[in-house]
């Protein structure tokens, strides 16, 4: 995992990278150890810290090895050593591992925070890159000598390539191929994701509530006294009126779980008074091609896995390594081409297994909740494996 570097030049190519969360820092380290001057912007004022917890996996471990952050990485992961489920009544169904679920390997797979993740990320690079916070590109224009933009807090530049690494919703990918619901594949749920106080005792573990189409799961890992609360509802459409609206969202969300029984009342409490809420969809990103001209997408914005996968993390750093490494030679047309060509037989299967990771943990008929509880059963009493068989390349 060791790139080669570009032979010098008199002039090293800049770029530009919208998004400063996992995708965009790893492929500026990349880029940057390729030869290339980089610039990084991000429309938050500062880094994201806390968040859910997030799986480094597969070849994703190799490409934090070779960026030197395995240790680091080690140091805060999360050890997570029971997933219990309960019924609508709060009785318990099974306890297992949960790598009996996830397809992760104990001991060598990773869980962190993902603002543990970023940080380790932005401090592998910030020495070498620009970051531009509380900024964002406002207009792209492409010609044959570069890519103009100009930014929406002012001022413009020219960069000889630009990479969208903005999620799910990328303002880059628009900007390209047209509105998200071209490319957006949705997958029948939505869901709320939020902090509150470790009142329930849990430690290490994560307990998750399920009825028919809804899930509540409460995660105790490294929070400092709190846990990370998911609220999760099968929905027959993408609720758009919700979208930009955290009141709309509380309202839709205490709605659906208005009669919900176990830890759930509180967690609607608390959730009305969260200042720390994340609402969407549960979806995909499918794309026919990553690239138009003299920019390119990767990570969410290109190939959004879901959170279903439990790959988005693991897809994002390896596809940044792979398009700084196709792109080692300096031809931006033939290393985009490169990284499709390199990178998409991954993305797809990785896409394609999220049927499993959907009906395990929310089933959405009674029928399908009974399967799934006679499958948690038998875990609990069988030897270490996944039900996922296949693992990350």
């Amino acid at each position: 995992m060791s790139p080669t570097r570009t032979p010098s030049r008199a002039r090293r190519p800049r770029v530009l990278i919208s998004g400063a969360s996992i995708a965009g820092p790893a492929l500026a380290y990349w880029l940057n150890r390729h030869g290339y001057a980089v610039t990084v912007v991000e429309k938050a004022g500062a880094l994201r810290g806390g968040g859910y917890p997030v799986d480094i996996r597969g070849t994703a471990l190799e490409v934090v090895r070779g960026m030197g952050l395995l240790p680091q990485l080690r140091d805060v992961h999360i050890d997570v050593r029971r997933l219990t489920f309960v019924d609508g009544d709060g009785a318990e169904v099974a306890s297992v591992d949960p790598h009996h679920l996830t397809g992760g390997v104990g001991g060598q797979d990773l869980e962190v925070r993902r603002g543990d993740l970023t940080e380790a990320l932005h401090g592998a690079v910030r020495d070498d890159v620009e970051f531009l916070f509380d900024d964002r590109v406002d207009t792209l224009d492409q010609s044959d000598h570069g890519v103009d933009v100009t930014f929406r807090a002012g001022g413009s530049r020219t960069f000889d390539m630009v990479f969208g690494a903005d999620g799910v919703h990328s303002r880059t990918r628009e900007f390209l191929f047209g509105p998200e619901e071209q490319f957006h594949r949705y997958l029948g749920h939505c869901f709320a994701g939020f902090t509150l106080r470790n009142t329930f005792g849990l430690s290490d573990e994560v307990m998750m509530w399920n009825t028919p189409g809804r899930a509540a799961a409460l995660y105790a890992a490294g929070y400092d006294g709190h846990v990370h609360a998911l609220l999760d509802f099968a929905h027959p459409e993408p609720p758009f009126h919700a979208f930009r609206d955290p009141r709309a969202q509380r309202a839709l969300v205490g709605e659906v779980f208005a009669d919900a029984g176990w830890e759930v009342p509180g967690m609607l409490a608390a959730l009305r008074g969260a200042d720390d809420l994340f609402f969407d969809v549960v979806g995909q990103i499918r794309m026919p091609r990553w690239s138009s001209g003299r920019v390119a997408l990767v990570g969410d914005a290109a190939y959004a896995p879901s959170f279903l996968t439990g790959q988005g993390t693991s897809l994002a750093l390896v596809g940044a390594h792979a398009l700084a490494h196709s792109l080692a030679g300096g031809d931006h047309a033939a290393g985009f081409a490169a990284y499709e060509h390199d990178t998409r037989p991954f993305v797809t299967a990785t896409q394609d297994r999220v049927g499993e990771g959907g009906a395990t943990l929310f089933p959405t008929t009674a029928a399908a909740l009974e399967r799934r509880n006679a499958m948690l059963r038998r875990l609990g009493t069988t030897p270490a494996h996944s039900v996922f068989s296949e693992r990350p390349a």
